[in-house]
């Protein structure tokens, strides 16, 4: 009977080895550490729906057009556009990252949009939730 093979990153095994620094910034010190992959990618993910396109100093085309796409007068149209944005952007800069679901509600009147997005990560056992919250 087949069954399906987990891989586990080696640095989740040493318990002291920071792989990545979290998001917010809002330690005593410069920055708080990561020490598994599964908080690594997901900082990872919520700093990549946090900037935009060309926000990033020598690396122009990291980020999305999502804060530009909200705050240019919010219809439902643009709403719903958030989802397509959403999983392109995953396929191309996260291929490891799958999407299980991507719950958007928009409320125009007040531009704000918020999104969560469940996903898991390939050929891992790694399966998290993140909610942002864009708002004028």
């Amino acid at each position: 009977m087949p069954f399906e093979v987990k891989k586990i990153d080696p640095r989740d095994l040493q318990a002291r080895t920071a792989i990545g620094v979290k998001l917010p910034f809002s330690s005593n010190s410069a920055f708080t550490s990561t020490y598994t992959s599964a908080e690594a990618i997901k900082t990872n993910l919520i700093n990549y729906f946090l900037t935009g396109t060309g926000e990033r100093y020598l690396n122009p085309t990291f980020g999305n057009g999502l804060q530009r796409l909200i705050f240019d007068n919010l219809t439902q149209d643009k709403v719903r556009q958030i989802d397509t944005i959403i999983k392109k952007d995953l396929e191309l800069y996260f291929p490891k990252v799958e999407v299980i679901d991507i719950k958007t509600e928009g409320i125009p009147d007040r531009n704000i949009v918020e999104f969560s997005l469940s996903f898991k990560v390939k050929d891992t056992n790694i399966e998290d939730e993140i909610l942002i919250n864009f708002e004028q």
